[in-house]
């Protein structure tokens, strides 16, 4: 029987981490805070927020939300995001995007501060992903998965590690992460010829694609792990993943749900990177602490 790879689990397990943390910070009375920024009302956006604010709330650190509407001019949320840089008592930033068509994407990114990008846009974080260093911070979403693992004991040293999708928010930063835990890794894309015979040849396979359902029964084998990424809206409003569940569970070794998988983990990821973001900017360290 396939065994499911509950985020719900592994969440609860990052929060509480996170409250004792942050019990113990606030005995040296330094208390993290979470700016968040929006543009518009995009009902993807409204839902993320919720559930990162709901997270906050169970970790014991408070969010601040900064909402501007849809026409707001890109000098506005350049200025918003400078406001949030200079701002000592706020310790990390999250931007939701892509933002509306008259606001450029690469302006906001090199806009925010390295040392508050608790989800892994600006270049710096990114580099440091990529070098192995611990100055960033990396996407929430590529954290996450990891995290997914580690709870449930899934060595990666030596294993072979196919991620569909090169995006800089998952397949690129993911496999670096999967790299520096000494895993081999391959990354495919819509231009990879024959994908289902690459994928069965993963150890583990991270679904990454942006495109619902796209791993089917004929990509996967027996004794693999496979970690669902994608989130979509079915037409009869059911939520699905980039992999057909129903297809897929019925063959691997494990795998991660839709809904409840990595989209469960990725706002405790944010909380904890939160918190990591305040200890490096008022402490110069990233030790874990006790109360």
């Amino acid at each position: 029987m396939v065994k499911i790879l509950d985020g719900k689990q592994v969440a609860q397990a990052l929060t509480q981490q996170v409250r004792e943390d942050v019990a113990a910070l606030a005995e040296r009375n330094i208390y993290p805070r979470l700016g968040i920024v929006r543009v518009g009302e995009r009902p993807d956006d409204i839902s993320y927020e919720r559930g990162a604010l709901k997270r906050c709330e169970m970790a014991g650190i408070e969010a601040i939300q900064y909402l501007l509407p849809a026409d707001a001019t890109q000098r506005t949320v350049i200025d918003l995001i400078n406001r949030i840089n200079q701002e000592e008592t706020l310790h990390g930033c999250l931007i939701f995007r892509p933002m509306t068509t008259q606001i450029s994407d690469a302006a906001v990114r090199a806009a925010v501060s390295s040392a508050k990008d608790i989800d892994g846009i600006t270049d710096g974080s990114l580099a440091s992903v990529f070098t192995g260093a611990s100055s960033g911070f990396a996407p929430c979403t590529a954290a996450a998965c990891i995290a997914i693992l580690d709870y449930y004991g899934i060595e990666l040293t030596g294993k072979n590690v196919v991620v569909v999708g090169r995006s800089l928010v998952i397949g690129r930063p993911v496999a670096m992460l999967m790299m520096h835990k000494n895993a081999t890794v391959t990354i495919c894309h819509t231009k990879t010829a024959n994908l289902p015979d690459i994928c069965r040849s993963a150890d583990i396979l991270i679904a990454a694609a942006g495109k619902a359902e796209t791993i089917t029964a004929d990509y996967c084998r027996p004794g693999q792990v496979v970690i669902d990424v994608g989130i979509h809206v079915k037409a009869d409003g059911r939520l699905c993943g980039d992999v057909d569940f129903a297809a897929v569970s019925s063959i691997v070794e494990a795998i991660t749900p839709v809904p409840g998988g990595v989209g469960a983990v990725t706002t405790s990821v944010l909380v904890k990177h939160t918190v990591s973001a305040a200890r490096r900017q008022l402490l110069n360290d990233d030790l874990p602490l006790k109360v």
